[in-house]
């Protein structure tokens, strides 16, 4: 293994979420009277909490629906109590690594959503209490790089000797301002052809279209990819 320690976002990295949020909200905005295709809910990818909100505002250029929080506080009831898939391998790849080696959760998510998911996944015990949000533990989430220093700080790692695994450019932004090394993973439903460049342009350092590709990168020699 040739870091100290590896930070995973969730949604879109460990659970196939932004697939399952985004495809809701183009069905809920549709029906709401903004017609929206899941392709357009791309732009959505990352963002949580009021930077989602205003986000979403921003594209329909006007005010939220007055059953937005309502409707999308549902859909996301419904998900913690059924659970949503793995992105393909992401439960093996977690369970293969070394049990010696400090992991953790970095995400804009809230703790409870990620721990209810790691419970469905089985990956609760692995990850401990290392499940940080960027909405609880730090006073600047995504894409700020705070949420990734304060992970690596709480697993006692040099930031630079840590690798995280992103899918979102928000996210992408903030891993590659802390400083560690970026693997930009492209494995969710929710990654459109090209999603790749995209990451690139923000400066990740590898890409990954499954786990099988972030293993290789992770056991890899520096340098080689």
């Amino acid at each position: 293994m040739r870091f100290d320690a590896l930070l995973f976002d969730f949604d879109g990295v460990l659970i196939d979420s932004e697939w399952f949020g985004n495809t809701h909200l183009a069905a809920y905005l549709t029906d709401s009277g903004h017609p929206t295709t899941l392709e357009q809910t791309i732009r959505f990818m990352g963002l949580s909490g009021d930077a989602f909100r205003s986000a979403v505002s921003d594209w329909l250029g006007g005010p939220l629906p007055a059953d937005f929080d309502t409707a999308l506080g549902a859909a996301s009831e419904r998900a913690l109590a059924e659970g949503i898939a793995e992105v393909a391998g992401a439960a093996a790849f977690v369970r293969a690594l070394p049990a010696e080696l400090p992991i953790a959760v970095v995400s804009s998510s809230s703790t409870r959503w990620i721990g209810t998911h790691l419970a469905h996944l089985g990956l609760a015990e692995r990850f401990g209490a290392h499940v940080y949000s960027g909405r609880e533990h730090v006073a600047r989430g995504k894409p700020a790089p705070d949420l990734y220093f304060y992970a690596a700080e709480q697993l006692g790692a040099d930031i630079a000797r840590c690798a995280v695994i992103e899918d979102s450019p928000v996210g992408a932004t903030g891993a590659v301002a802390s400083g560690a090394y970026v693997i930009g993973l492209c494995a969710g439903r929710h990654c459109p052809a090209g999603h790749g460049d995209v990451l690139r342009a923000i400066g990740v350092h590898d890409i990954a279209d499954g786990f099988d590709a972030v293993q290789r990168i992770v056991s890899a020699a520096p340098g080689v990819s």
